[in-house]
């Protein structure tokens, strides 16, 4: 594999293309009219123009992709994630193209890009799963009668989606056929498929996933996980590794489970397995995500592992070069998410330009982003400006680390999450590891932001107001009513 397209923009853009520099390997940028400046294009060998700047006439354009990717001769197609990266018609569209498609097979795609046919294809593995139904609905009728069975509350979710789109709490009978049709309309919006499926709803979890990693040869390894319990609108904010409720027996089981899901559906390269773990430590399979994932570099820093390179390596057609024995935990981990929103109201998206932006630095620190001091934040993407990700020896000095790099970080311009973060990391909740995914709906006001706001601003005032008295005590002139000068002048 000598030239490699990365069929994606921005910060996960750039990250792959240095991965690939770094084995020697050729890389090709694609860019929409927004993103023309940005930095995966600069770093890039080549840069192919794709088109407007909404992404169904650019990064969503799979056949123009394919077409500009056999036309300067690329040996393999990295989707990074989001876009077409769980596609599986663009991944059986590249590898129809004689191009190799840096993910799993078509088929691993497209069986757990449904969340029930990811079920039923695990069924014979006796993975626990939470209760509900195993087939698609949009009865409302029906879906009474499923809750009845069940017991309340439920959750419903959209069999086709994810990202928290199609999915509704219903606490009672009454507010059930509201919910459900809400699911089913903003489902069919997302994704175009408006069937939903019911579950139990679980009452405070913990959101787990295990990073799992296969070859073409048959050997599946399960990299540990990821607690990914911070979230907002069911959306991961905060993440970390290790967990701290996992022992190393529960570790050990959803390891196994998430090994066991990839076998499922004969999966190859770098995926995911989504766990929920309830109070009682009892866990129950979700889904797979058949991509790298956003929080990937916690992985990394924990295990030595550089996961772009495994995929490329796997995607070659090499075996694997550990076996489970071999990888331990070191460390702890941290990423926050540095998203362009406003977490004073109600995290809505910001655009503008970003005129002062710096990023941390130092030991333990790094950032993954594709944006630079100077550049519009587009519209039409995505709003998350960077990944800041620390580490330490131990989670108490990982999130230490972590609180004086967003102290440290430096954006102007646009609103952005990093005073989020650093509520989440100083919250007790948090830092004492007594926390679920409802930790925002329960602790985040953003009356605490405000408070903070002026609690700095207090402080800045003192400040300014004492290194002024120090300047003109220093600065003040003699007193000279009696000086020979001033009896000359007047």
């Amino acid at each position: 594999m000598q030239k490699i397209l990365v069929a994606n923009r921005g910060e996960i853009a750039l990250r792959v293309m240095k991965t690939a520099r770094s084995m020697g390997i050729k890389t090709v940028a694609v860019y929409s009219e927004a993103d023309r400046t940005s930095p995966h294009v600069t770093f890039a060998d080549e840069a192919i123009f794709l088109g407007p700047a909404p992404s169904n006439q650019s990064y969503l354009n799979g056949d123009l992709i394919i077409a500009q990717a056999k036309a300067c001769g690329v040996d393999g197609i990295h989707p990074g994630y989001g876009f077409l990266s769980e596609n599986a018609a663009f991944a059986e569209a590249v590898e129809a193209a004689g191009i190799t498609f840096i993910g799993p097979r078509p088929h691993a795609i497209s069986v757990m890009g449904s969340k029930l046919a990811a079920k039923e294809a695990v069924k014979s593995y006796d993975i626990p799963m939470v209760p509900g139904i195993d087939q698609a609905i949009t009865d409302v009728a029906l879906a009474k009668e499923i809750a009845d069975q069940i017991g309340y509350p439920i959750l419903i979710k959209a069999s086709a989606g994810g990202g928290g789109k199609g999915m509704r709490v219903v606490e009672n009978p009454e507010a059930l056929a509201s919910q459900m049709n809400r699911a089913i309309s903003e489902a069919t919006s997302a994704f175009g498929d408006g069937s939903v499926f019911i579950e139990k709803y679980v009452r405070s979890p913990r959101h787990i996933e295990i990073q799992v990693l296969a070859d073409q040869h048959d050997h599946v390894l399960y990299l540990f996980e990821r607690e990914c319990s911070i979230q907002r609108r069911h959306q991961k904010v905060v993440e970390e590794a290790p967990s701290v409720i996992l022992t190393p027996d529960l570790r050990k089981r959803m390891g196994q489970a998430a090994v066991d899901v990839a076998r499922a559906c004969q999966y190859v390269g770098a995926g995911t397995g989504e766990f929920l773990v309830d109070a009682n430590h009892d866990f129950f399979f979700l889904e797979m995500n058949t991509r790298l994932q956003v929080e990937h570099p916690v992985t990394e820093l924990i295990t030595g592992l550089d996961l772009v390179e495994e995929q490329i390596r796997v995607a070659r057609g090499e075996p694997l070069r550990m076996k489970q024995e071999d990888l331990q935990i070191t460390g702890h981990a941290l990423e926050l998410r540095v998203y362009a929103e406003d977490p004073r109201n109600n995290f809505l998206p910001s655009v503008g330009k970003l005129e002062v932006y710096r990023p941390a630095q130092g030991e333990g620190i790094r950032v993954d982003d594709g944006y630079r001091e100077g550049m519009d934040i587009p519209i039409f993407y995505d709003p998350m400006l960077a990944k800041l990700i620390t580490y330490g020896k131990t989670r108490e000095a990982a999130i230490q680390r972590m609180i004086e790099a967003i102290d440290d970080y430096d954006i102007e311009g646009v609103a952005n999450t990093l005073s989020f973060g650093r509520f989440v990391c100083t919250h007790p909740a948090f830092v004492s590891g007594n926390f679920d995914t409802h930790f925002v709906k329960e602790h985040f006001t953003t009356d605490v932001l405000k408070k903070d706001n002026e609690q700095e601003a207090k402080v800045a005032a003192l400040l300014a107001t004492h290194l002024y008295s120090k300047k003109h005590d220093k600065l003040k002139l003699p007193q000279t009513g009696h000086s020979e000068w001033q009896q000359r002048r007047f």
